[in-house]
């Protein structure tokens, strides 16, 4: 089926052809005329599947043209809010339609000017919207459509008290439509509350990973985590390769250790110790391909919408298993094919399991040719399932293994 049948205005249509859109993904297929007919919707998909576009689309189509304050939509971080505006510019740029970004971080200048001056979709992050708000700058009793995007994100983040201050401040009789990757049961309760008769549009499980990605773990000594990378880069054809690492600081080793003996690759940090404006200059460099490799923390894990990422690498197996899907969600997008290397230590045999679980999938063990391994039981091919050596490591961790005294 193609965008021309799902009952999109010609403006809008134009948009689309504009950005290349060739035909939608099963999300945007199901939601769009769901949301052109009024319903409140639930959105659940994977990421890197177009949600953005299953709202924005029907949106543009809905709205039409220009006049008041008629839709808010709710971002959990800046980057997130930013490429939402991207996608209202560039399938809205047929339209007579205003878009607005409000977000903390920057001075209230603009934003207030933008406001003053008329807008009929503002997408904001919700503690700046609430600061507007108080100060009686926006208005929102007048909004018809709400969009709630990554609320799972805004879980993590302890939105949910500002989120659910801000939906008592819109009109009773509106359209809300709400999309999230994962549905905790925190969510649900907030669904309920804030949606009416909802229509539901699940695309495969909810925790699930494209099809298109291939998994691998790669066992190694704790104490050659950084080397066996340094050989994996190496080793790995990668057109971009964003790495993610738990801590800041991590990030910022890596990054520096890889510039001095890499000079050739071209390499940026994202986490949130780093300034608004270089963070969107990394991830612009990034996208636009003047960086090759991208060193983040998990802020760079949800949403961000870049294509053609070949390759994502886990420094470490991440402790919370969803994280592991929004973190490799970022290749393999679209269709398109994608590696999500792991490097795996003994002491984080627990967490591999549970990402295992998580997305019911065994994950292969691979061992890097050409590289001096220190030894560890997990590169031995008789050594004991990893669930085995994960009882083994808990027992250690609790003195199991210590003899008794007589």
């Amino acid at each position: 089926m193609g965008f021309d049948k799902l009952g999109l205005r010609k403006k809008v249509l134009k948009g689309i052809n504009k950005a290349g859109y060739e035909k939608p993904t099963p999300i945007q297929e199901k939601s769009i005329p769901l949301v052109i007919e009024g319903n409140d919707v639930i959105g659940a998909s994977q990421t890197g599947t177009g949600k953005t576009a299953a709202f924005a689309l029907p949106i543009l189509h809905k709205l039409e043209n220009h006049g008041e304050l008629r839709c808010l939509i709710l971002e959990p971080v800046r980057e997130l809010a930013s490429q939402v505006l991207d996608n209202f510019n560039i399938l809205g740029k047929e339209t007579n339609l205003k878009y607005l970004l409000v977000h903390g971080g920057v001075g209230y200048g603009k934003q207030i000017d933008g406001i003053k001056s008329g807008v009929d979709v503002l997408i904001a992050t919700p503690g700046r919207l609430i600061d507007l708000m108080d100060k009686g700058i926006v208005r929102i009793d007048k909004i018809e459509i709400l969009v709630l995007d990554e609320v799972d994100r805004m879980l993590d983040m302890g939105f949910l008290p500002d989120v659910r201050k801000i939906v008592k401040r819109t009109p009773r009789k509106r359209q809300t439509l709400f999309f999230s990757a994962t549905m905790p049961s925190a969510i649900e309760s907030l669904a309920q509350w804030a949606l009416a008769n909802p229509k539901e549009v699940e695309i495969g499980k909810r925790q699930s990973v494209a099809e298109t990605i291939s998994h691998a773990f790669y066992p190694v000594a704790i104490g050659q985590r950084e080397e066996l990378l340094m050989e994996l880069l190496k080793q790995t054809h990668f057109k971009s390769v964003m790495i993610f690492t738990r801590t800041k600081k991590d990030a910022d080793s890596l990054a520096s250790n890889i510039k001095e003996q890499e000079p050739d690759y071209s390499i940026t940090v994202m986490h949130s110790d780093i300034r608004q404006k270089d963070r969107e200059k990394a991830l612009d460099g990034f996208k636009d391909g003047k960086f090759d490799v991208i060193i983040a923390t998990d802020l760079a894990a949800r949403g961000i919408d870049i294509s053609n990422v070949s390759h994502v690498i886990n420094y470490q197996v991440p402790e919370n298993a969803e994280d592991y899907v929004h973190r490799i969600g970022r290749t393999g997008r679209a269709n398109r094919e994608g590696d999500a290397f792991t490097l795996l230590s003994a002491d984080e045999l627990d967490h591999a399991k549970a990402v295992e679980t998580y997305i019911d999938q065994k994950i292969e063990k691979r061992k890097l040719d050409n590289f001096n391994y220190q030894y560890t039981t997990l590169l031995d091919e008789d050594a004991p399932t990893p669930e085995k050596l994960a009882k083994i490591f808990r027992s250690k961790k609790r003195g199991g293994s210590r003899r008794r005294r007589r």
